[in-house]
């Protein structure tokens, strides 16, 4: 029975919706007006987030490192150094830290070495790594012909390496790097990949960079004091503060540090600039947001109108439906089903524009096309909300008319 009535009153509902049609399609586009700033919006701000973090990723930004500390503290005139991280270490670190992560190890072997190839040679400023063969990606390198070392690259200390864009313009003029052999500091190494152009402001080095395995520099550059460090790229941002804390605490372990003892060691994060883009980007939201309810306001008492002039038109139709036997409930049931439908059908129409608003620009930045089902559904809710609080007073006034006086109204 009551499922019954339910369907009766949204026939009823969507009859009085379809006769005053002019009037529901501008209160209805009102609403999705609204819907579409919050969806596109914020479905826009998901987008551009996921943007900025796949590239921040792919530059080394959701990664910390791990390295020699520097006290700035002085001490007769003379900066206080800590112990520098030792090649047991680094690899015990990388045995012992289990966190979802990629680990590399790397070492800045030469700042100052000249690099030559047949008669060309390049000036003595370019900067020699050691690294494994989870350097690139750690450190933000990409690579732009060629392949990355592999694990007989540094199992067998093969002598191969990763130039620089600068060294490889400076030494190649029309021929091709790749499988060619270049002298470094004496020694022939075979060139296996050309690296993407950073820029010398993206870290030491820049583009003036020559990549080796990490034991082979060992052999070549004998330092009297070795100085490793270790970078760690976590799958996420969200995972960055929890892994660095377990990464302190492992290398607390292997360093011995005792208990209340600070930590001997530094650990950067790389990721600075992606947060405060990113919360920048919270601005927006809360910007949008704040357009969303204006406009969702003013279509709330646009509503509210439109329902209270449907009352006045339909006060001889409600007297007869009361006169017949329609309780005041099922009275208001009727109008706040019809306010409910008209700011669902805008809530509808609006979702759609802004997923489609949000999606253009998820193509400009080139991610794939996302559906936001959080956003979504937060709209389908907001337009419920808007629809009974618009439709409640209407809908009561109408329940609370008197039947002989509507019947004798007009």
């Amino acid at each position: 029975m009551k499922k019954e009535i339910l369907r009766e009153n949204i026939g009823i509902a969507w009859v009085a919706i379809r006769s005053q049609w002019v009037r529901t399609i501008i209160t209805a586009g009102i609403i999705t007006i609204g819907i579409t700033a919050m969806v596109g919006i914020l479905t826009a701000i998901d987008s551009i987030k996921a943007s900025i973090s796949t590239e921040f990723t792919s530059m080394g930004a959701n990664t910390f490192m791990i390295g020699q500390l520097r006290s700035r503290v002085r001490q007769h005139n003379k900066e206080r150094k800590y112990g520098p991280l030792k090649y047991d270490e680094v690899q015990a670190f990388k045995e012992d830290f289990h966190f979802p992560s990629q680990i590399s190890v790397s070492t800045r072997s030469s700042i100052n070495s000249t690099v030559k190839y047949r008669s060309k040679k390049t000036n003595p400023n370019v900067a020699v790594f050691g690294c494994d063969e989870n350097y690139l990606s750690t450190s933000g390198y990409r690579i732009d012909r060629g392949r990355n070392f592999n694990e007989n690259d540094i199992q067998n200390n093969l002598r191969v390496a990763l130039i620089g864009k600068e060294v490889a313009e400076r030494l190649f003029d029309v021929e091709d790097p790749l499988n060619q052999y270049i002298n470094l500091e004496g020694i022939r190494y075979k060139v296996i990949a050309v690296l993407k152009e950073k820029g010398s402001s993206s870290g030491f080095g820049g583009d003036r960079t020559i990549l080796i395995p990490l034991d082979v520099a060992r052999q070549q550059f004998r330092m009297t004091v070795e100085q490793f460090t270790v970078n760690v790229l976590v799958f996420g941002p969200q995972y960055l503060d929890l892994a660095i804390e377990e990464a302190r605490g492992t290398f607390r372990r292997i360093r011995k540090l005792p208990l209340g003892k600070e930590d001997d060691f530094e650990v950067r994060r790389s990721d600075n600039l992606a947060t405060k883009l990113i919360s920048n980007l919270e601005f927006v939201s809360v910007v949008s947001w704040f357009i969303a309810l204006i406009t969702l306001l003013g279509a709330a008492i646009g509503l509210m109108n439109i329902m209270l002039v449907s009352v006045t038109e339909r006060t001889r139709e409600i007297g007869v439906r009361k006169a017949l036997g329609a309780a005041s409930g099922i009275i208001r049931m009727q109008f706040l089903l019809e306010a409910t439908i008209i700011s669902q059908l805008g809530g509808l129409f609006g979702i759609v524009l802004g997923i489609l608003i949000g999606n253009i620009v998820a193509l400009f930045t080139g991610e794939p096309f996302i559906i936001p089902w959080l956003w979504m559904a937060l709209g389908v809710l907001v337009c419920l909300l808007v629809g009974v609080a618009s439709g409640y007073y209407p809908a009561r006034k109408a329940s609370r008319l008197d039947p002989i006086e509507s019947l004798r109204y007009e």
